[in-house]
């Protein structure tokens, strides 16, 4: 009898990043089950539950009483949240100014002259309050 192929693996991130969709496009705070059927019910709520639970850990989610569980809602909107993984890995390094370097060598012609235009709004003192423009983001 031939065994069955097991499923392959979904790439790393994957699910959070499904769940934080339904999150954002929902107009308020979603249980595991109201995320789960956001979902389609693709993922057992168990799975849902555990998902969200590591995205609280993370900072990415909030979370309020709702019964005898909780409902989640996003911290950040997607941008926020890439800016904030960008900034962690940042963090990590003992050496920034490669780090940096490395990073602005990478960019995109494009994207590089979009860097520069939002630091040159910043002006000289940067964005010391966490605010750039055209971020969204008041101070």
């Amino acid at each position: 009898m031939a065994e069955a192929t097991p499923a392959p693996r979904r790439p790393a991130g994957e699910l959070e990043a499904s769940v934080l969709a339904a999150l954002w496009a929902a107009d308020g705070p979603l249980t595991p089950a109201e995320v789960q059927g956001e979902l389609g019910g693709r993922l057992a709520r168990t799975t849902v539950t555990t998902i969200l639970s590591r995205l609280h850990g993370k900072g990415a989610v909030s979370r309020t009483r709702a019964g005898r569980g909780f409902a989640y809602s996003p911290i950040h909107d997607s941008a926020g949240l890439t800016a904030r993984r960008m900034r962690s890995e940042l963090d990590k390094q003992d050496d920034r100014t490669t780090a940096l370097a490395r990073f602005v060598s990478e960019l995109t012609t494009e994207d590089e002259r979009l860097l520069r235009s939002l630091l040159d709004e910043a002006g000289p003192e940067g964005s010391a309050g966490g605010h750039l423009p055209g971020s969204g983001a008041t101070p």
